[in-house]
């Protein structure tokens, strides 16, 4: 009565212990997704299972370590091809196996389930940034992450989502199937979202499909979870799970946003309007390889600030922001920013912290070179 007491006891602590370490973040989120619970549903099933099998092998070895113990002068038996222990410990761990392996194989077709999307997204990885761009709505951004530099050099006090937080988060609708389509521009990346159970590599000329059905409004944050480079700690991932129809008006929103942009290729821009707006772009996209004052991080990342090069020829500078370079990690944007972002990001540098070229790039002039 006594043993049955200690186990009983014993499992309680065990369940407390799992509730413990939900609420601590030792284990992993249920989520706000059907999946993402039914996930941590079967992730519970076999850790139980786990602790069962552990508990029975080890408590039946301690017994027999306590209770045949050679100071009580107990002799081991000896014997030979026993076909009923044999099917036994053969017998049981496969039933276990399978006992485990239906619920879970069950799971892995529905996360591999991408049919019947109603949006589809596709993510791009970047050193080190994330690429949003909405299939068929003509929306695209990129996401960067916002901390401070100063949090990260520990000049200042670190914020509540030290590294955790974007410019640009990824907004999507509740109660709506999302499709994810994901690849990369340079490195393999990882886009990784703990409440959506969503951990999807992205590699550069593949794409790999995964898909999400938010139930919740909020913002949830998530990282790249791959080595993709020194700076892999900065490339967070945020989202902003909206209800239907603040969905659907923030998107149009920004669809007559960049129609608007897009309608700005076909005129003359004043240098103070490509100066504003560049110096967003470069805050965004450049300040942090090449810093916010232009200073760079030689040899990696060249300054800007007083580059004679850069300064000489505006053709060659226009040239390395299109294509990037090769070899270096400076990549190439002529297909992630638009016409108007990449030539009022080469003004802003080329008349910023003293350069005063005086040089106005048109976007009639960058979309000539993309034709």
């Amino acid at each position: 009565m006594r043993k049955l007491l200690a186990l009983m006891t014993g499992g309680g602590s065990l369940l407390g212990g799992a509730s413990l370490a939900q609420a601590n973040g030792w284990n992993m989120p249920v989520g706000v997704t059907d999946l993402s619970a039914e996930i941590y549903s079967l992730h519970m099933t076999i850790f139980w299972i786990c602790v069962v099998i552990g508990v029975v092998v080890f408590g039946v070895m301690f017994y027999s370590l306590f209770k045949f113990r050679r100071s009580k002068g107990a002799k081991s038996s000896h014997f030979h091809e026993n076909t009923t222990v044999e099917v036994i410990w053969t017998a049981v761990p496969l039933l276990i196996l399978v006992g485990m392996a239906v619920p879970a194989t069950a799971t892995l077709q529905k996360m591999y389930d991408t049919s019947d999307a109603e949006l589809d997204v596709m993510i791009t990885g970047q050193q080190w940034r994330w690429r949003y761009e909405y299939l068929g709505e003509d929306v695209a951004f990129n996401s960067n992450m916002s901390t401070p530099r100063a949090q990260i050099s520990g000049e200042e006090d670190r914020g509540e989502h030290y590294l955790l937080e974007v410019d640009e988060p990824l907004v999507l609708p509740i109660n709506r199937k999302v499709r994810f389509l994901l690849t990369a521009d340079d490195v393999i990346h990882s886009w990784w979202v703990p409440d959506f159970a969503v951990k999807q590599d992205t590699i550069p000329g593949f794409i790999n499909e995964n898909w999400v059905r938010i139930n919740e409004p909020g913002i949830y944050r998530g990282q790249c979870a791959e080595l993709c480079g020194m700076d892999h700690g900065f490339m967070p991932i945020v989202v902003h799970a909206m209800e239907e129809d603040d969905f659907d008006d923030w998107l149009a929103e920004r669809k007559e946003a960049a129609e608007a942009e897009a309608m700005g290729v076909d005129r003359e821009w004043e240098m103070a309007e490509l100066m504003e707006r560049g110096e967003q772009v470069y805050g965004s996209i450049c300040a942090s390889c090449h810093q916010a004052d232009g200073s760079g991080s030689p040899p990696a990342f060249p300054a800007l600030a007083g580059n004679q090069e850069l300064i000489d020829d505006v053709d060659w500078h226009i040239d390395v922001v299109l294509n990037g370079v090769s070899g270096t990690a400076m990549p190439a944007f002529r297909s992630n920013l638009n016409p108007v972002e990449l030539a009022a990001v080469v003004t802003y540098s080329r008349n910023a912290w003293g350069n005063d070229t005086g040089d106005a790039v048109q976007p009639a002039e960058i979309v000539e070179l993309l034709e």
